[in-house]
């Protein structure tokens, strides 16, 4: 079954370009140019994954990530020409799954778009083991195996490491990962974040200063890259 998804964005130009391009490689899509119409076309269409524009004519792209979150986990992938860090990051603390600056290549898009999918059919059955890679974690066992060899960790570097897999291939801030890791009233504790990765980074990686696995996405947070397709 073609996945479906909902294209919000206001620019006539860039809207025709994802449609083009979404019936091009197969999916079904409907798509609007506002928030109210947006939240009609979820309602009734039930898609798997929605794209969004922040600058929408009735409101900030920010509050629709607010208010589908309340009802759905379904992947949001927020394409926008705000290159500021502070909106990337505050769209991603609101909810949503990934942000992709304008101009941007069809082809990272397309990429992005599949992971997502993948990564929600994933959540949807949660299976006991989590493979990515030389990384398996038994989820029953609370055991991580590198290599076929179990993997010795702190209980923060198996905490850190186990949301990363939970959370494969998407673009995690900081706030967001220290909030779920250490807990509520450490999301600005950086240096203990930049500690731990340094150290889980050496336990995982064959080479720590040019990871495969533990990305740095640059003043947002990380994301941990499992059968990432490259840019």
């Amino acid at each position: 079954m073609k996945k479906k998804i909902l294209i919000l964005e206001d620019d006539q130009a860039v809207k025709k370009l994802l449609e083009i391009t979404f019936k091009e490689y197969d999916f079904d899509f409907v798509s609007c140019e506002n928030k109210k119409s947006g939240i009609t076309l979820f309602l009734s269409h039930n898609p798997n994954l929605i794209i969004l524009d922040l600058g929408l004519p009735d409101g900030d792209g920010k509050e629709f990530i607010k208010y589908i979150r309340e009802i759905s986990k379904i992947p949001i992938i927020v394409v926008s020409a705000r290159h500021d860090e502070k909106e990337i990051i505050s769209s991603l603390d609101f909810g949503a799954d990934d942000y992709i600056t304008k101009p941007f290549s069809i082809n990272e898009l397309l990429a992005r778009v599949r992971a997502n999918l993948r990564k929600n059919i994933e959540q949807e059955y949660v299976p006991e083991n989590v493979v990515c890679g030389e990384l398996e974690l038994n989820l029953a066992s609370r055991d991580i195996f590198f290599n076929n060899d179990s993997l010795k960790l702190t209980p923060i570097e198996y905490e850190l490491l186990k949301y990363f897999l939970l959370n494969a291939n998407k673009t995690l801030t900081h706030k967001q990962i220290l909030k779920e890791v250490w807990g509520v009233g450490y999301q600005n504790e950086m240096q203990y974040l930049r500690t731990y990765i340094n150290t889980l980074r050496k336990k995982i990686e064959k080479n720590s200063t040019r990871p495969q696995y533990i990305k740095t996405e640059s003043g947002i947070g990380y994301r941990f890259c499992c059968n990432c397709e490259e840019k």
